[in-house]
């Protein structure tokens, strides 16, 4: 693996998110603290409703804490105003989600270039990059297939060189094997291991597959509103 900074590309600062639930207030979590280097794999681990998701939704600026702060090399995300939010999210955040998202009326490539094209960037100057990602993908045969023309590991590639297009500095990685099966879910999380190396990037993935967190540089586990960081080695394939 590529050498991991001693700087903190993620700092999280004393985090609260609270629902309002009917008459009372559901406290999701709170005084989540931590932070992640520059070229570190965490993993976040917990139950179904622990929290995973909406801690990535307001690391990546589309969700908002109660309270606490969320800082990205420096930048203070949750106090951005909306439109400096979505320039935040296209241009330093790169997210794949457990259901791929791709727009069925387009094809792999065109799907790929999207964020670009939505800058406003012109179609000759986008379509050499977004062929590059799908050769990194290697899927660069199904350049002009629709989505649903691909399996399910294809479109979860597409997905992933659609959210590295932009060379964000964060990649968040929310359940992106959970619709696979075991050899396809491998296959993918191998070709996101690669890509956190070959791109130093700084990634954070929210899973369910233990056996995958394990091969993450640190753990952190949500569990009944609070966070703790355990040792990969500690988790039962």
């Amino acid at each position: 693996m590529h050498p991991i900074s001693r700087d903190p590309m993620l700092r999280v600062e004393s985090l609260k998110k609270v629902f309002r639930s009917g008459e009372s207030d559901l406290v999701l979590f709170e005084n989540l603290s931590f932070q992640v280097r520059k070229g570190e794999m965490l993993a976040i681990v917990g139950e179904s409703g622990a929290g995973k998701s909406t801690l990535l939704h307001i690391v990546g600026a589309l969700d908002s804490a109660s309270e606490g702060d969320v800082y990205c090399a420096r930048l203070q995300v949750n106090s951005l105003p909306d439109d400096q939010a979505a320039e935040f999210r296209n241009r330093q955040i790169g997210f794949v989600w457990q259901f791929h998202y791709l727009l069925p009326e387009f094809t792999a490539l065109e799907n790929v270039a999207m964020p670009l094209l939505m800058r406003g960037a012109a179609w000759q100057q986008v379509e050499g990059e977004a062929s590059h990602w799908l050769g990194e993908v290697g899927l660069e045969q199904r350049a002009h297939h629709r989505s649903g023309e691909l399996s399910g590991g294809e479109q979860q590639r597409v997905a992933l060189a659609r959210a590295l297009i932009t060379r964000p500095k964060l990649l968040l990685a929310d359940e992106p094997t959970g619709d696979l099966d075991g050899r396809t879910a491998e296959s993918v999380f191998e070709l996101i291991a690669r890509l956190h190396r070959d791109y130093q990037l700084t990634s954070l993935i929210a899973t369910h597959n233990l056996a995958f967190a394990r091969r993450c540089h640190r753990v952190l586990r949500l569990h009944q509103g609070r966070a703790e960081e355990v040792s990969p080695e500690s988790l039962l394939a």
